[in-house]
């Protein structure tokens, strides 16, 4: 799936789709309430109230670089607590080569933050070790997320994606770490979005009088636009990631800015009420 946005293209590569259960990841969103929300049908859940969810990673296409925003679960990874995250063997990597993208043509990764599901193709395992997966690239993340996650990865799932997707970047000498509001770009600004995670951080894009958000993980799912207030069962900080949402989905809303999140496709915030509904751009849209 690839949008426009000015100069720059961005392309959608999946590695994992879901349709099904919200106990995991948002309990609030049953089958009964999801119903109640008719928009999301059928592009963000079924018509039986399931929610449709994806593990992606993003290709910009700008006038000088190519940047991966998010990389995934990657291939042979240990010690995560989903058992299915676990020993993967996928062809994600060529699949983005046979698509035009092969990995020493990366100039830059970006991570909006350092979690599991974000981190995992950064590196891939040569002869035994972890070795940046796109040689030539520099790999962008927030000072104050890799700090926090370097100090505190105590549970064992971010300890073992800390050490074997995050560190050896560090050691190869290809982090950069900046502030959660740095300029990356002429087309690129990062926004501080904390709550899901200390230092999160949301790609603000701008070319040629367009604009498109890449939220990454402050919502998990749309349907969190029409309900601030439900938190990932992940978020480090519910109180503070409900109030991220909804100064994020303020400054949006009826912009005609593109937004495609962490882990559901591309839309346009509307205002609905006291709160929010996403309205779907099919893949091969512009902003």
């Amino acid at each position: 799936m690839q949008w426009t946005v000015g100069r720059v293209r961005i392309t959608k590569f999946t590695e994992l789709e879901t349709v099904g259960g919200t106990r995991f990841i948002l309990p609030q969103a049953t089958p009964e309430a999801i119903r109640e929300l008719s928009w999301l049908s059928p592009d963000f859940a079924t018509a039986e109230g399931r929610l449709k969810m994806s593990i992606h990673s993003l290709v910009l296409e700008t006038p000088t670089e190519r940047i991966v925003v998010d990389t995934g679960l990657g291939n042979d990874k240990q010690g995560r607590s989903v058992p299915v995250w676990n020993a993967r063997s996928t062809p994600f990597l060529e699949t983005m080569s046979a698509a035009g993208f092969p990995p020493d043509s990366i100039d830059m990764v970006i991570c909006t933050h350092l979690h599991v599901d974000h981190v995992g193709w950064n590196t891939h395992l040569v002869d035994g070790r972890w070795i940046p997966t796109f040689p030539n690239a520099r790999y962008v993340f927030g000072r104050t997320e890799y700090e926090h996650w370097r100090d505190h990865s105590a549970a064992a799932d971010e300890t073992a994606t800390f050490a074997d997707s995050v560190q050896p970047i560090v050691d190869a000498g290809r982090a950069e770490l900046v502030a959660s509001d740095a300029v990356i770009s002429d087309e690129i600004t990062l926004i501080p979005t904390p709550g899901h995670s200390p230092g999160h951080v949301s790609l603000h894009i701008r070319s040629d009088g367009a604009q498109a958000l890449l939220s990454g993980d402050v919502a998990h799912h749309p349907c969190q636009m029409a309900h601030l207030e439900w938190s990932s069962t992940v978020d480090s900080d519910p109180a503070q990631a409900a109030a991220t949402r909804r100064a994020l989905f303020s400054r949006f809303a009826d912009t005609g800015t593109l937004v495609i999140g962490g882990h559901f496709d591309a839309g346009h915030i509307r205002r609905d009420g006291a709160a929010f509904r996403f309205e779907a751009v099919p893949g091969g849209g512009s902003a």
